[in-house]
């Protein structure tokens, strides 16, 4: 397991705090804070970045997996690129993490709310897989498998979960939209299509 710097520290501290913040609140701060589909009446700009911060107050495993993900990837991360590049990057699946799933909001129809880390985590995940492709991770923590595969495999069930799987709570799509804002900025970082070379 890597070290924990400064950003990646952050991030933890931010999300453990209005966590439990929220709680102690009754979950009211989801009513300000929380991803709203544009047309519910209750969706402000602010909401594509603040959601992130956001999790169930009802249970911890969201924040709890959300987070070893983001040490056990960030961190990594962050000691590759430096804090400002990382947060950047962090900064930009969240961002199209949440115009994914505002984008599938509309075209469903749907009021639900969105909270959570997990499309900046999954953009991670692809940015690590990239960086690190043949790093072993233990799948459910016994399972030895390649960065590259894990991802890959991770993106696919995304996928098929939000195609297939109706109404269950996780915004699948949010996922996928992380792992495509984290791919077009390293693409573009690298100038590669679609983005021209200087």
């Amino acid at each position: 397991m890597p070290s924990l710097p400064p950003v990646t520290q952050a991030l933890l501290l931010a999300n453990v705090a209005i966590y439990f913040l929220d709680k102690l609140l009754g979950g009211m701060l989801g009513d300000w804070f929380a991803l709203w589909p544009i047309g519910s009446g209750n969706f402000w700009p602010w909401q594509i970045v603040t959601y992130s911060f956001l999790h169930d107050p009802r249970t911890y495993e969201h924040l709890f997996f959300n987070m070893l993900g983001l040490w056990m990837f960030g961190s990594e991360l962050e000691l590759v690129w430096g804090q400002k590049r990382y947060l950047q990057f962090y900064a930009a699946s969240v961002v199209a993490a949440a115009l994914t799933q505002l984008i599938v909001s509309a075209v469903l129809g749907s009021n639900v709310p969105t909270v959570g880390a997990s499309g900046g985590l999954f953009g991670l995940l692809l940015a690590f897989a990239m960086i690190f492709p043949d790093r072993i991770i233990l799948l459910f923590f016994v399972i030895p498998m390649k960065a590259k595969y894990l991802v890959a495999l991770y993106g696919l069930l995304e996928l098929y979960q939000g195609v297939y799987v109706m109404n269950s709570g996780v915004a699948h799509f949010a996922h996928l939209g992380g792992m495509l804002g984290g791919l077009l900025t390293i693409r573009y970082w690298r100038r590669q299509p679609p983005f021209r070379r200087r």
